[in-house]
C-alpha cells in the first residue's frame, strides 16, 4: 500500500468517526454523571449489571431521535461492553468507526480509479481538502469541549450543531464534485462515505434533540439551564456573549474610520507605495496562531490574483478604498475544466474574517457557466460595502455563519448559493443578461438535512435588473430561488422586488425535487415583483407571520448581537420596519 493511499483512507476514516465521536462524548458525560449519582447506593455484586443497563439506556435514549437508529446504537454498543468509563466509551466509538471505514476501503478500488479522468482527479483533491475541513471542525469542537464540564454541556451542544451542519455540507460538496465526470466515481465515493454521512446526520439529530433526551434521563443540573429543559434551542444556537476575538477597540475604529485615517498592519498597493504589491504576499505576514485582528489595507487598483484566506489565517480584516476602486479579479470556470469548488477568485476559510470596501469579481462570463467570485466557509464572517460580480454561481456561501451588509451581488443563475447561515441586510441583488438558453435565478440554497442550521436570508435591500437585462426582463424574467437540495431554506423579507421577478416567484430544480420539503418564505416585501398571489403552490412555500419572520432576523438566527455589533458594521438585529 502506498503512503498516498494510506493517507486518503485515513482522511476518510477521520471524517467517518467524527460524528460518532461527538455522540460518544455526550453519552460519556451522561453515563458518567448517572453512575456517579448511584455509586454510593449500588452494591458490588450488582454493579456490573447496573453499569450495562445504564450504559445501554443512555445509548438508546441518545439515539432515539436519529434517522439511522440501528447504526447509532450498534456503533456505540458493539465494542463498549459493560464499561462505564467515559474514556473507554470514546475509544470504543473510535475503534468501531475505524473498522467500518477500513473494511469499506478494502472493498473499493475507487481511489485508484479516480486518477484516470482530469475532472475526477480534481474532484478527489477537493474531497481531500473537504475532509481536512471536517477534521478541523472536530478538533475545534473537542477543544471547546475542554475537560468534560457537565455544567457547560448545553454550550457544547450549541457549538456542535454548527459544526455538524458544516460537516454534512462538506461531505455533500465532496460528492457533488463528481458531477459531469466520465466515470461512476461519484456513486462510488457516495458509497464510501455512506457511514460517515449517516453518522453525521445522527450526530446532528442528537445535538438538536438532546434537551428532551437529557430530561428523560433526569440528570441533575441539566434540564434547568437556559438552552435545555423546556426551552427550545435557538435556530442556530450559540451563546450570546461577545467573543473575545472582537473585543478590540482599535479594530472597531478602523471599520468606522475612512481609509485615509486607517493604520493597518500591512499596506498593499499596485503602484508600489505599500509594503507589498499583492494581497497574497500580505497574507503571509499573518502571525501563526493569530488570535487578534490583523488588518490589511488594500489600496485602489485591480488585483489579478487568486486569494485564499486559509483556516489558519483567522481574524483577518481586509479593507479597500471602495468596492469599485479596490477589485480582486479572476476568471476560473467550470467550462475550462475546473470544479465549482475551485473557481472562486477569493476563498475565505479562516474564522472571524471581515471585508470592507472590496470588490470581488469573476470575469469568465455567462458562457463559462459556474464561475465564483467569492467562496466563504468562515465562521463569524462579515462583509460590508463590498461587491461580488459574476454571472453563474457568483457568491458561494458555503458553510457556517456569515453576515453581509450594504453589499451588491450580481449574476444570472444561482448567483447566491450554498449552505451557510447567511444573512444579507440592505444588499442589492442585480440580475444580469444571461445566454439565450439560460434562465435567471437569484438563490439556490443547499440544505441537505432538515436539522441543519443554515439558510439564505435576504432582508431589506432590493432585487433589480442590470441595464443590459432590463429591456429583456419581461421576455426572460427571473426567479427568487430554487431548491438545490431537499431541505433548501430561503427567506426574503422587507425587500424591494422589481418587476423582473415572474409571478410564480420560485422555480423547480428538476421536476418536483425539493418542492415539498424546501422552506421558501416571503414577508413584507414591496414592489411590483413582491405580489404573492401568483406564487407556485408547493408544500414547501410557506406563508409566515411576524413572529415567524423574527426567527430569521440576524439578531436571532445568527445571534448577531454577540459578534456583528463588535465590528461596528451597521446592523439591525430585528425587523427593519418596526
Amino acid at each position: 500500500m502506498s503512503y498516498g493511499d494510506d493517507a486518503r483512507r485515513k482522511r476518510i476514516a477521520l471524517i467517518s468517526f467524527s460524528s460518532i465521536f461527538l455522540i460518544a462524548m455526550v453519552v460519556a458525560v451522561t453515563v458518567g454523571v448517572s453512575l456517579k449519582k448511584n455509586e454510593s447506593s449500588d452494591s458490588k455484586n450488582d454493579s456490573t449489571s447496573h453499569e450495562v443497563s445504564t450504559s445501554m439506556k443512555a445509548i438508546q435514549s441518545i439515539c432515539a431521535p436519529t434517522n439511522y437508529k440501528t447504526e447509532c446504537v450498534s456503533s456505540l454498543s458493539s465494542e463498549a461492553g459493560n464499561t462505564t468509563d467515559p474514556k473507554e466509551l470514546i475509544k470504543a466509538a473510535f475503534k468501531v468507526a475505524m473498522k467500518q471505514i477500513s473494511e469499506g476501503a478494502k472493498r473499493s478500488t475507487l481511489l485508484k480509479e479516480l486518477e484516470k479522468d482530469p475532472r475526477t482527479k480534481r474532484a478527489l483533491e477537493d474531497c481531500k481538502q473537504l475532509m481536512d475541513f471536517s477534521v478541523g471542525e472536530l478538533q475545534h469542537s473537542f477543544g471547546r469541549f475542554g475537560e468534560f464540564d457537565i455544567s457547560k454541556l448545553d454550550e457544547m451542544l450549541i457549538d456542535l450543531r454548527i459544526w455538524l451542519s458544516a460537516v454534512i455540507t462538506y461531505q455533500e460538496t465532496c460528492v457533488d464534485g463528481f458531477q459531469n465526470t466520465t466515470s461512476n466515481a461519484g456513486d462510488k465515493m457516495k458509497a464510501a462515505l455512506k457511514t460517515s454521512m449517516q453518522l453525521s446526520s445522527n450526530g446532528l439529530a442528537i445535538v438538536s434533540e438532546l434537551s428532551s433526551v437529557l430530561k428523560d434521563l433526569q440528570i441533575p443540573g441539566i434540564g434547568r439551564r437556559r438552552l435545555l429543559g423546556e426551552a427550545v434551542l435557538p435556530v442556530l444556537g450559540h451563546d450570546e456573549s461577545i467573543p473575545d476575538q472582537w473585543s478590540n477597540p482599535g479594530v472597531r475604529r478602523l471599520l468606522q474610520a475612512s481609509t485615509a485615517n486607517t493604520k493597518p498592519d500591512v499596506v498593499v498597493a499596485k503602484d508600489g507605495s505599500g509594503k507589498f504589491k499583492t494581497i497574497n504576499e500580505a497574507l503571509l505576514q499573518i502571525p501563526k496562531l493569530n488570535s487578534k485582528p490583523f488588518v490589511i489595507y488594500v489600496k485602489a487598483g485591480v488585483y489579478k490574483e487568486y486569494v485564499h484566506v486559509t483556516r489558519a489565517m483567522t481574524h483577518v480584516v481586509l479593507i479597500g478604498d471602495g468596492a469599485t476602486k479596490t477589485r480582486i479579479t479572476g476568471n476560473k470556470n467550470f467550462v475550462d475544466g475546473i470544479p465549482i469548488f475551485e473557481t472562486a477568485t477569493v476563498s475565505v476559510s479562516g474564522d472571524y474574517f471581515v471585508a470592507k470596501n472590496i470588490g470581488f469579481e469573476n470575469s469568465a462570463g455567462a458562457e463559462k457557466h459556474q464561475a465564483s467570485a467569492l467562496k466563504v466557509e468562515s465562521d463569524f464572517s462579515t462583509f460590508y460595502n463590498c461587491s461580488m460580480e459574476g454571472y453563474q454561481s457568483t457568491l458561494y456561501v458555503h458553510a457556517k455563519r456569515q453576515f453581509y451588509r450594504d453589499c451588491t451581488v450580481s449574476g444570472t443563475i444561482d448567483f447566491v448559493f450554498g449552505d451557510a447561515a447567511a444573512v444579507f441586510q440592505n444588499c442589492k441583488f442585480v440580475v444580469r443578461k444571461p445566454m439565450e438558453t439560460q434562465q435567471c435565478v437569484v438563490t439556490a440554497q443547499a440544505r441537505k438535512d432538515r436539522r441543519q442550521a443554515s439558510a439564505i436570508i435576504l432582508q431589506g435591500g432590493s432585487i433589480t435588473a442590470d441595464p443590459a437585462f432590463y429591456p429583456l426582463r419581461f421576455e426572460l424574467g427571473a426567479y427568487l430561488g430554487r431548491p438545490a437540495k431537499e431541505y433548501s431554506r430561503t427567506i426574503i423579507m422587507e425587500t424591494q422586488i422589481d418587476d423582473l421577478i415572474k409571478p410564480e416567484g420560485w422555480v423547480p430544480w428538476l421536476g418536483t425535487f425539493g418542492t415539498n420539503t424546501c422552506y421558501f418564505a416571503e414577508f413584507h416585501n414591496k414592489g411590483p415583483g413582491a405580489a404573492t398571489a401568483g406564487r407556485v403552490k408547493w408544500a414547501g412555500v410557506k406563508h409566515i407571520k411576524r413572529e415567524n419572520a423574527l426567527d430569521y432576523t440576524p439578531g436571532k438566527f445568527i445571534m448577531g448581537d454577540g459578534w456583528i455589533k463588535e465590528t461596528q458594521v451597521p446592523y439591525v438585529p430585528g425587523l427593519i420596519d418596526n
